[in-house]
C-alpha cells in the first residue's frame, strides 16, 4: 500500500446532495457553505463546500447527511 500525502491543515470538500437545505442548516454541517443550485428539473440539488479539518470531521458531516435521509450525488475533494 502506497503512503498518502499529508496535508497540513483543512482541505476543502465539495458535497451535492439531493435535497433543499437552507443556511440555518450550516453549524449541523462543521459551518460549510449551504447553496442551492438551480435547475431545470423537478430535482432539488444543495451544494456543501468548505473546509475539512480531517476525516473524523468528513465522517460526521456524512452521517448527518444519512441522518436526514439526504442522498448524496457527487463528493469531490478540492486542490488548492
Amino acid at each position: 500500500m502506497s503512503e498518502q500525502p499529508k496535508t497540513l491543515g483543512p482541505v476543502q470538500y465539495e458535497i451535492l446532495v439531493e435535497g433543499r437545505l437552507d443556511q440555518a442548516w450550516s453549524t449541523w454541517f462543521g459551518g460549510l457553505t449551504i447553496s442551492p443550485i438551480p435547475g431545470d428539473g423537478p430535482a432539488e440539488i444543495t451544494c456543501l463546500c468548505g473546509p475539512v479539518v480531517d476525516q473524523a470531521q468528513l465522517r460526521g458531516i456524512l452521517n448527518t447527511i444519512w441522518d436526514l435521509s439526504l442522498g448524496v450525488l457527487s463528493l469531490t475533494r478540492r486542490t488548492p
